[in-house]
């Protein structure tokens, strides 16, 4: 138990300023000498020791009537360690421009608002515990020490503005199965070593603009099953290394604007992700592949120079979708800009191999914002990208259904054929006379009916029995349209077919 006359000049101040929660400043004023960064040359003057604060947040001091007790201390040294495992802290907490010579631990602990801001030290955990306010670590720097919070619940705000966390090993920061009531801010943050959420509930979202993450060759961003109202990697955040977001549920806005996402191998992983917006126009392309497969997003904004050569699209849905800052919603009736189409088929064929889902979402878009036209381009691309994949019978039908129908899309070729062969026929048929079947018999040789006989399968116009060629040219030809018909006729019946199943 500490005695009042074992306390130094500092720490007597601290002591006797803690029943009406003032702040003890040690500080002298000068920039340099204040920088918690030359806290280890800090005189007796003004270091504090962690067992003296430890005692006070325990009750060493009792509360005064009429005052609200807390300990609040500016520009000390903190020697020994603060170890409030397990402990019920009724006190708020702050320690600013401190430099702590060991690390703290609060793993268990159950107190109000923790703040250690402006101060170095070299790690926290708080692993299972209960903060009954905010845990503020702004602008702090962690050197040799992971921030733990596995399974810690903060009934505030997590701050996390301007950090520097240098963890000893792949992460940084340690956090999965952390609740957050309000939200994590962690603008411009700055780890080395990952941040690790997975499954965290984070109810105001999760804010991290100009944060850098440095994990390379692992997951800079580890925030699998994470549930949030936003989370915001926009302005320049930078992950070096994987950005995990599988099965993620975020009710309001996904950013990566003005992103720079350096993955080795998979750079962005948000497979069976669900999203209300999800906002990918990033800075540059992702390094590494981006997984989308089973996610869906009610709309998504895009940038075309944003994605990498490969994007995983299978099952990824979407209720709207669009380039730039204008987002088309279904029911609306505007063009889209310049040769949009093609520039989404580029990117649905940027999917490894060949899945029919993508295609077919795209086209759903289309038709839903009234674009029927861009639609059947869409599922003619669909149709040429999967006759790759057949053996080379099918492919052979495939280029035979696209040229005369386009797949039953384009149903208006198979009459351009028609046109053209009729007139190559009505014109060699003209020149020349037939020889009649039955001679007295039949009605007068029309050239233009005799070619539509010849042409179409179904049926008869009378002509085609009635006479025949002596011109053996000419027969070869009337040979020729009727095979042709056959084959324009078969082609119209197949590609009608296929555009009626949606195939």
């Amino acid at each position: 138990m500490l005695s009042y006359d074992e306390l130094s000049s500092p720490e007597r101040e601290l002591w006797d300023a803690f029943p009406q929660g003032h702040r003890v400043d040690l500080r002298t004023g000068g920039p340099a000498t204040d920088d918690p960064a030359a806290g280890a040359r800090w005189g007796p003057e003004r270091t504090v020791r962690a067992a003296v604060v430890a005692a006070l947040l325990l009750g060493a001091n009792g509360d005064r009537a009429g005052a609200v007790a807390a300990l609040r201390l500016t520009g000390a040294r903190v020697t020994g360690r603060l170890d409030l495992s397990g402990a019920e802290v009724g006190h708020t907490v702050s320690l600013k421009d401190c430099r702590l010579d060991e690390a703290v631990s609060l793993r268990g602990a159950t107190t109000r608002t923790f703040e250690i801001t402006d101060s170095r030290l070299p790690g926290i955990d708080a692993e299972l515990a209960r903060i009954g306010g905010d845990l503020d670590l702004r602008r702090s720097v962690a050197e040799g020490g992971s921030l733990v919070l596995i399974g810690a619940h903060v009934a505030g705000n997590l701050l996390l503005t301007a950090t520097k966390v240098s963890g000893p090993g792949e992460w940084a920061v340690l956090a999965g199965g952390l609740a957050v009531e309000g939200a994590l801010f962690g603008r411009r943050l700055t780890t080395r070593g990952g941040l690790r959420l997975p499954g965290a509930q984070l109810r105001s979202g999760l804010f991290l603009q100009a944060a850098r993450l440095e994990n390379a060759g692992g997951v800079a961003l580890a925030a699998g099953g994470v549930a949030a109202s936003a989370v915001d990697c926009s302005e320049g955040f930078t992950a070096q290394g994987e950005v995990r977001l599988r099965r993620a549920r975020i009710g309001g806005l996904l950013s990566f604007a003005g992103a720079h996402l350096r993955g080795t191998g998979i750079a962005l992983d948000c497979a069976a992700m669900q999203v209300g917006e999800f906002d990918y126009s990033t800075a540059a392309p992702a390094a590494g592949t981006v997984d989308l497969r089973s996610a869906h997003a009610a709309w998504c904004r895009d940038d075309e120079q944003s994605w990498p050569e490969k994007v995983r699209l299978d099952g990824f849905t979407y209720g709207s979708i669009r380039y730039g800052d204008t987002v088309h919603a279904a029911g609306e009736e505007e063009t889209p800009a310049g040769d949009e189409v093609a520039r989404r088929l580029a990117w649905v064929r940027r999917s490894p191999g060949y899945a029919p889902q993508p295609y077919m979402q795209l086209a759903d878009w289309y038709r839903r914002i009234g674009h029927d036209d861009d639609a059947r381009r869409v599922l003619l691309a669909k149709q040429r990208h999967r006759r790759r994949t057949l053996p080379w019978a099918a492919r052979a039908w495939g280029h035979l259904l696209d040229v005369t129908v386009g797949y039953g899309y384009r149903p208006w070729l198979a009459g351009v054929w028609l046109l053209a062969l009729t007139l190559l026929g009505t014109l060699s048929f003209g020149t020349h006379s037939p020889s009649p079947s039955k001679p007295g018999e039949g009605a007068p040789f029309q050239p233009l009916v005799y070619t539509l006989d010849l042409l179409i399968p179904i049926g008869s116009l009378g002509q085609r029995t009635a006479w025949y060629w002596s011109n053996g040219g000419l027969q070869w030809l009337a040979y020729l349209l009727i095979a042709v018909g056959w084959v324009l006729t078969t082609a119209v019946v197949a590609g009608v077919t296929r555009t009626l199943q949606k195939t």
